[in-house]
C-alpha cells in the first residue's frame, strides 16, 4: 500500500485530488492530508472520505519543520503531492510577505523534510519515492494575443507577488533535483475550475453572485485570456506524472480551453438560465445587466495558454472535459451544495470581498 502525503489537501485542487484518488484506487492506497486550514482550506470538502481507515488528516503548517518532520518520522511516506500554497493574486498584491513565507519557505521545509526522511547514506533514494510540486502557468508571465503558447522551456517571467513566489518555489525544487539528485517532478497547470473552489476565484464568484442577484465584477475590459482546466482532468494528470514522469522533469498541464474573462461570465449566465428550473425566481435577475466593469488588477497578465505536448507525448495524458461540459458539471455541483457556499462566504470572506471589489466599481 503506497502512502501519499498531500499538502493543502483541504483546499480546492487538493481535495479534488484526494477524492479522485480514492475513487480510482479505493482501499489500495493511504492518504495523509496535511493542511493548516487557512480561509481557503475547508474540511467540509472531504466529508465523504473522513471516515475511511486509509485517510488521515493532520493540521499543521508547511513552514513548521518540527510538525512536518514528525509526519515523516511516524509514517513511511512514499509520495508527496505538494499543493499547499497561497494562490490568489489579489491577496498577494495586498500582502506579499504571506506568499513568500508559505510558498517559498514552506516548500523549502517540505523538501528538506522529505530529503531527510528518504536520502540514504550514499546520497541515493529508495525506489518509488517521489516529490511532486504542483505549480502554475503564471510563472511564465504573459503571452501576446498571437497564438503562441507556454512550453516547459519558456523562460520564467512572473509579474505578481504570487507568481514570483511560485516561480521561486519551482526553482527551489529544480535546485534540489540538480544538487541532491532529489526524486521530484514539477507540474505547471492552467486555471482550474470545478467543485469546492473558494468563491474569490472567477467562476465560483460569478456563479454565486449571479444566483444572489449581486453585481458581477469584471476586471478592466474583460478581455484577459485564460486557459481553463477542469479539476478532475488535472487530478488525473498529476496521478499519471507520479507514475510515469521522468525523474527531474517538468510537465505543463493545460486544458486547451482558452477564453476571455468576459466570455466566461457570459457562458455562466447563459448556462444558469438554461439550468435553473422553470418558475425559479432567480431566472428573473440572472442576466448580463449584473456585469460591472471594475478597475483592472495591478500587473494583470493579458493571456495565458499552455501547450501540453510533452505530457501527452511522454505520459499519454490529454484533457477530457470541454468547457461547455465542465461548466455545466460545476454549476450542477453548486446547485447541490448551496449550504457549502453559504458557509464559505460568511464572515471574514464577505469582509474581504467588500475590500476587494466594492470600492473599485
Amino acid at each position: 500500500m503506497k502512502t501519499y502525503l498531500v499538502t493543502g489537501g483541504a483546499g480546492f485542487i487538493g481535495s479534488n485530488f484526494i477524492h479522485y484518488m480514492f475513487r480510482k484506487y479505493g482501499d489500495t492506497i493511504r492518504v495523509i492530508n496535511l493542511d493548516v486550514l487557512t480561509y481557503a482550506g475547508n474540511l467540509e470538502n472531504l466529508k465523504e472520505v473522513e471516515g475511511r481507515d486509509n485517510y488521515t488528516f493532520v493540521k499543521a503548517d508547511i513552514t513548521d519543520r518540527e510538525a512536518v518532520s514528525r509526519v515523516f518520522a511516524e509514517n513511511d511516506i512514499d509520495l508527496v503531492v505538494h499543493f499547499a500554497a497561497e494562490s490568489h493574486v489579489d491577496r498577494s498584491i495586498r500582502n506579499p510577505e504571506v506568499f513568500v513565507r508559505t510558498n517559498v519557505l514552506g516548500t523549502a521545509v517540505m523538501l528538506n523534510c522529505a530529503r531527510a526522511a528518504w536520502e540514504k547514506e550514499d546520497g541515493t533514494y529508495p525506489e518509488g519515492k517521489k516529490f511532486l510540486h504542483v505549480s502554475t502557468d503564471e510563472v511564465y508571465g504573459s503571452l501576446e494575443e498571437d497564438g503562441t503558447f507556454f512550453y516547459e522551456t519558456t523562460p520564467y517571467a512572473p509579474h505578481s507577488p504570487y507568481s514570483a513566489s511560485k516561480a521561486s518555489s519551482d526553482l527551489l525544487v529544480k535546485s534540489y533535483i540538480d544538487t541532491y539528485k532529489f526524486p521530484a517532478n514539477i507540474t505547471n497547470c492552467s486555471n482550474n475550475y470545478g467543485p469546492y473552489q473558494f468563491p474569490e476565484k472567477l467562476i465560483p464568484l460569478i456563479i454565486n453572485n449571479a444566483l444572489q442577484g449581486k453585481k458581477l465584477p469584471v476586471y478592466g475590459d474583460g478581455k484577459n485570456v485564460r486557459d481553463w482546466l477542469y479539476v478532475d482532468d488535472h487530478a488525473k494528470g498529476i496521478d499519471m506524472v507520479l507514475k510515469k514522469g521522468r525523474p527531474g522533469e517538468t510537465y505543463n498541464i493545460g486544458g486547451h480551453n482558452e477564453k476571455q474573462n468576459i466570455e466566461i461570465v457570459n457562458i455562466i449566465l447563459e448556462t444558469l438560465q438554461e439550468m435553473l428550473p422553470a418558475g425559479d425566481p432567480r431566472r428573473s435577475y440572472v442576466s448580463k445587466d449584473l456585469i460591472t466593469y471594475v478597475e483592472d488588477r495591478k500587473g494583470h497578465d493579458r493571456r495565458y495558454a499552455i501547450a501540453p505536448d510533452k505530457i501527452r507525448t511522454e505520459i499519454g495524458w490529454e484533457p477530457e472535459t470541454m468547457f461547455a461540459d465542465g461548466i455545466r458539471k460545476t454549476i450542477a455541483w453548486f446547485f447541490e451544495h448551496e449550504e457549502w457556499m453559504k458557509h464559505v462566504t460568511s464572515g471574514a470572506y464577505q469582509k474581504y470581498y467588500d475590500e476587494m471589489y466594492t470600492d473599485r466599481s
